[in-house]
């Protein structure tokens, strides 16, 4: 069996895994008697206590887009959902009246909120949770802890959670640093460094690099399962001809100082050979001029189209990525 390894954040990295999984299952089959595996350890730093409930953005971002379940218009969320919940919560001035939470949704915050209560882990409720749908590939958060990404902005100096700088704030207002809350207490948990471990490829998705894949890494123990791994890590760029795909990453990047293009990110992820992240990198057609630097700096490089405009030419960037690990 062929284990495969994702680093994720939201909806990038959902749109990213499902484009895998269908490559996987046209290719040779996948899950139960087939000879592929696809573990995913999910970003958790946008996870958020909210109306008391434990709301984990990128873990269902996952959930239902590999279910099917996704609102494929507004990009998050699930399908068909109604929002009368939230318009009583916000009657009674609590929650975030601009974090609306579709009704459907909020059955699953209920759903982790009662297990964690109950003494579960995060990971043992993510399992509980995923086992009612077929998403063809296993879940894992990337740490049990709450670390929770908060963002410094202004002049004083002031903390707002990620979600209410990227939601409410859309990013507009200029970061001045991001901040993990709880992470020097935190450790990556056991099923991601094990699926790390036991990976024949790891590939990094085209998610956010600082607050996605970038909150994953800074987990204590994370670097040093993927320095340890026997399998090669590759990444996907998430940007193209100096732009993100998706979202606000630039100003996440300005942010700690990396230029927006494809060549920086993998320069800011580094050679796995000289300590850094990567031993490959997929960039697209339009960035093909940064092949010979990057591999120069010990990183292989291959130029592809990536933008993900539907499953089917997703599924061909897995496979591509996949290619390059070989």
């Amino acid at each position: 069996m062929t284990a495969i390894t994702v680093l994720a954040g939201g909806v990038g990295g959902a749109r990213f895994v499902r484009g895998l999984r269908q490559h996987l299952e046209q290719l040779d089959g996948i899950g139960a008697g087939g000879p592929s595996s696809i573990t995913v350890v999910a970003n958790t730093g946008d996870d958020l206590w909210l109306a008391g409930l434990r709301v984990c953005p990128d873990l269902d971002s996952l959930m239902y887009t590999l279910a099917g379940a996704n609102d494929e218009v507004r990009g998050w969320g699930r399908v068909g959902e109604s929002e009368r919940v939230s318009a009583e919560l916000t009657a009674y001035g609590v929650g975030w009246p601009w974090f609306t939470l579709g009704d459907l949704d909020l059955a699953t915050h209920i759903a982790r909120t009662s297990m964690l209560r109950d003494g579960l882990t995060l990971s043992e409720a993510t399992e509980r949770l995923t086992a009612r749908w077929d998403l063809g590939v296993t879940l894992v958060p990337a740490t049990d802890d709450e670390v929770e990404t908060h963002v410094e902005v202004g002049d004083p100096v002031r903390e707002l959670h990620f979600e209410e700088w990227w939601v409410r704030h859309r990013a507009a207002l200029p970061a001045r640093r991001f901040v993990q809350r709880g992470i020097e207490t935190a450790a990556a948990s056991p099923r991601a460094l094990e699926a790390i471990a036991a990976a024949d490829v790891v590939l990094v998705a085209p998610s956010n690099p600082v607050v996605s894949i970038g909150t994953i890494l800074e987990l204590p123990g994370m670097r040093a399962a993927l320095s340890a791994t026997g399998a090669p890590v590759i990444g996907v760029s998430p940007i193209i001809a100096g732009a993100a795909v998706r979202g606000m990453a630039d100003a996440c990047l300005a942010a700690i100082g990396v230029e927006t293009s494809a060549a920086a990110v993998a320069s800011h992820y580094g050679a796995r050979s000289t300590g850094g992240l990567i031993d490959g990198w997929l960039v697209d057609d339009a960035d093909a001029a940064s092949l010979p630097a990057l591999e120069a700096a010990g990183i292989r490089t291959a130029a592809v189209p990536l933008w993900m405009t539907d499953v089917a030419a997703t599924a061909k960037i897995a496979r591509d990525a996949l290619a390059l690990a070989t």
